[in-house]
């Protein structure tokens, strides 16, 4: 915890009240990865894919009760409101994929312990453009309708993703070289809540910058949305904020408190803008790659801020100001679509068709699985292959 005076002056006791659960993992998931441990990864994988699709006959307990517990569907849940959220998600299309890669995940690598399981895996560096398109697949399942129901895909993947996270810190914790002094628990609490804040609270205020105009409530659905997702990736009820204001307020506040980036993050940040120019294989496209990435790197700028992409070594250059243009454009064309149905569906269509392009151009032809992960490869942090 940084800066501690002004964060008790923002937010009183909100340090206190939150340091306990960087000690706390989650038991269920744990307890599924410890029962599984030990097995082939077809049995592995066919276990949770059967237990998912309700088929429990050879679930061992832990992943019995791992089910059990996700189909409790909470009293405040509201599915219409969560339906309203998937519009909140489709309608920026290619801005709302710009918002989710150029904000929401560079805050997450900001984090200089927040970051670390990702930095011990070493997977960011080696598979950085097949890890954008899983998350891509991972949010529009999600945000879907009906996506979020016990059973359905979305359902589903927050699960599968729930276990790779417990595998993850099952492994970093054998290697033995994890510091509970410097970064607590591997994908504690607090960090699971501040993952769901990235998705929720700072991906809608990263596409207002952008010009999207999103209502208070429209803010508030997409964060009720969450909630359930929080709930399900095995964040403790009693953190998840049901509102966008209370989002922005935990928001602030964990920004505030995590430190600068470290050279972990800047690492991070720079495989995942440079995904172009590792595909590029002629001088013609290594070019057009350095153009993208440049563009892509003031975006970036524009959307996290000056003091952040500083510490995150991004340059300050001329493609800094294209924010401006957007949303001067955009400004426009929202104005437009408020009005107009018929365009206001056109919008829509239209972010629908990009998320399924993007996905499917980012897979490749090859299936998300979200397996659990065998072994870690390695990374800068010291942490060896296992």
């Amino acid at each position: 915890m940084h800066h501690l005076a002004e964060a008790r002056e923002r937010f009183e006791d909100l340090a206190e009240r939150l340091v306990p659960y960087l000690d706390i993992k989650d038991p269920l998931a744990d307890a599924v990865v410890e029962s599984l441990a030990g097995m082939p990864a077809a049995r592995r994988r066919d276990l949770i894919e059967a237990a998912l699709e309700g088929d429990l006959h050879d679930a061992p307990a832990p992943l019995h009760d791992f089910y059990e517990a996700a189909r409790e569907v909470p009293p405040w849940l509201n599915w219409q409101r969560l339906a309203r959220a998937h519009q909140v998600f489709v309608r920026p299309g290619l801005l709302g994929g710009l918002t989710l890669g150029l904000r929401s995940l560079v805050y997450g690598y900001a984090a200089p312990a927040g970051n670390k399981p990702l930095a011990f895996s070493g997977r960011l560096q080696q598979k950085a453009d097949r890890r954008l398109a899983e998350t891509g697949k991972f949010v529009t399942a999600v945000t879907a309708i009906d996506g979020l129901r016990p059973g359905a895909l979305g359902w589903q993947l927050v699960l599968k993703v729930r276990l790779m996270h417990a595998e993850v810190r099952r492994l970093v914790l054998a290697t033995g070289r994890w510091s509970h002094a410097d970064w607590s628990e591997p994908i504690n609490q607090h960090d699971m809540l501040a993952t769901i804040l990235l998705f929720s609270n700072v991906f809608v205020d990263g596409i207002r910058l952008l010009g999207v105009q999103v209502t208070p409530e429209e803010a508030d659905d997409y964060q009720h949305l969450y909630r359930w997702v929080g709930e399900l990736m095995g964040v403790q009820p009693e953190l998840l904020p049901a509102t966008h204001a209370e989002a922005t307020r935990l928001s602030e506040f964990i920004l505030l408190t995590q430190g600068p980036p470290d050279e972990d993050s800047r690492e991070l940040v720079k495989a995942l803008l440079e995904g172009p120019l590792r595909l590029a294989k002629t001088p013609r496209e290594r070019r057009r790659a350095e153009r993208q990435v440049a563009i892509s790197r003031g975006l970036c700028r524009s959307l996290i801020g000056d003091e952040l992409a500083d510490g995150l070594g991004l340059e300050r250059d001329a493609h800094r100001h294209w924010a401006l243009g957007v949303r001067t454009t955009l400004r426009v064309l929202e104005t437009a679509r408020r009005g107009v149905p018929r365009l206001n569906d056109w919008v829509h269509d239209l972010g629908t068709r990009y998320w399924d392009f993007t996905v499917k151009h980012g897979l490749g032809g090859v299936p998300a699985r979200y397996e659990l992960p065998e072994r870690l490869s390695g990374a800068r942090t010291g942490a060896a292959p296992i």
